[in-house]
């Protein structure tokens, strides 16, 4: 399998994240063809991969009104119809239904969304290494479905 890694950052904590999830990936077998911001991203990249995964991180004023930010920037990606796709927020207190909202914006853009997971930016290795296990876990049998 072969992963394109699409990230929204602010603090860098979810570029770092997907960077995280790339190695992870990298670990279990599978290719990375690229790891990019949303508002820049590798187009050759998102065309050669399996699995597309969507990051960003989540804004809100600390338990109220959580949501993934870059909602348009992530709109504005290529349609990916036929593609596998994946999400993942990071986040410091509460990530709230951010994950819901980020797999209905990225469904829009024609992908099979397969799940995603929310993870606290003091726990990002950890949370990293259980994305890919979960993901690896997973594309068998979602790939099985198209």
């Amino acid at each position: 399998m072969k992963a394109a890694i699409l990230f929204e950052s602010l603090t860098g904590h979810t570029r770092v994240a997907g960077e995280l999830i790339a190695a992870n990936l990298q670990q279990q077998g599978w290719g990375i063809t690229g790891v990019s911001p949303v508002r820049h991203p590798e187009m050759l990249s998102i065309q050669d991969a399996d699995v597309v995964i969507v990051g960003t991180w989540v804004h809100g004023l600390f338990v109220v009104g959580q949501a993934p930010w870059g909602l348009g920037a992530i709109a504005g990606l290529p349609a990916l119809r036929g593609k596998l796709a994946a999400t993942y927020c990071t986040f410091a207190l509460n990530p709230a239904k951010t994950l819901d909202k980020l797999d209905a914006a990225v469904s829009r853009l024609g992908a099979d969304v397969i799940g995603g997971l929310a993870l606290h930016r003091s726990k990002l290795p950890a949370h990293a290494e259980e994305f890919a296990s979960r993901l690896v876990a997973n594309v068998p049998v979602a790939a099985s479905r198209q």
